[in-house]
């Protein structure tokens, strides 16, 4: 059998996690960069003692684990450190994912969900996924929710969300797009329907191979991360 990945990602506040919750009822299989990416930084793992070395024990809480929130001042202002930190957390975070998938395609997964945040914003990743799903939600109900949810003004709430690349413009470049500016129940009854699709999927999967079409999508994915691996 052969296997297919799906990016999904958002914008803060854009309700994400609500359609991450439905799709792991559902059965799916999602791997979630963002915990991912907090673990390949704790005490003892190669990338936090690189980190250390070039950022210094003051990012460092009392328990011996980064302090994201000041690694997250230093780059947000500084280019050239966030530069460095990707080169440094990058790499593991691919090396986990790859064990992940690797792990659904043996256990017999036809494909595999990427939660990745920042898939847009990191082009690069975009052409490992056959589908890539924008949770989206409309400007004002996108703001309302964030202030709600982090007990911010309207001020600092148009700050965050103007720091990313905006969701009209994401909405583009996704291959479907789940809005999430209703209820609970419009949202839901959405990721039921890209469910199906993509079960669905499948049958035109086996046409592509039958018409000698090899899927390089994971092939190239795996080539990507058995350089990082080598390197």
């Amino acid at each position: 059998s052969t296997m297919f990945l799906v990016g999904l990602s958002g914008g803060i506040a854009s309700g994400k996690s609500t359609v991450v919750a439905v799709l792991r009822e559902l059965g799916c299989a999602v791997i979630d960069a963002d915990l991912i990416a907090r673990e390949v930084v704790q005490p003892h793992s190669k990338a936090h003692q690189q980190i250390l070395r070039y950022f210094g024990t003051e990012i460092l809480l009392e328990n011996g684990e980064i302090n994201r929130e000041a690694l997250g001042d230093i780059i947000f202002s500084q280019p050239e450190k966030r530069r460095l930190l990707n080169s440094i957390t990058h790499p593991e975070i691919l090396k986990e994912m790859l064990k992940q998938i690797l792990k659904y395609f043996v256990l017999g997964y036809h494909y595999v969900i990427l939660d990745i945040p920042l898939l847009f914003e990191t082009r690069g990743l975009t052409k490992f996924m056959r589908y890539t799903v924008l949770v989206y939600c409309d400007p004002p109900a996108q703001r309302a929710r964030l202030m709600r949810r982090n007990g911010l003004d309207a001020a600092a709430a148009d700050a965050r969300i103007s720091s990313q690349i905006p969701l009209e413009e994401k909405r583009q470049w996704a291959t479907h797009v789940i809005d999430n500016s209703g209820d609970r129940e419009s949202t839901r009854r959405q990721v039921l329907r890209l469910h199906a699709r993509l079960e669905d999927s499948l049958d035109f999967l086996w046409a592509r191979l039958v018409a000698g079409a090899a899927v390089a999508g994971l092939g190239g994915l795996v080539f990507l991360l058995l350089r990082h691996l080598i390197s």
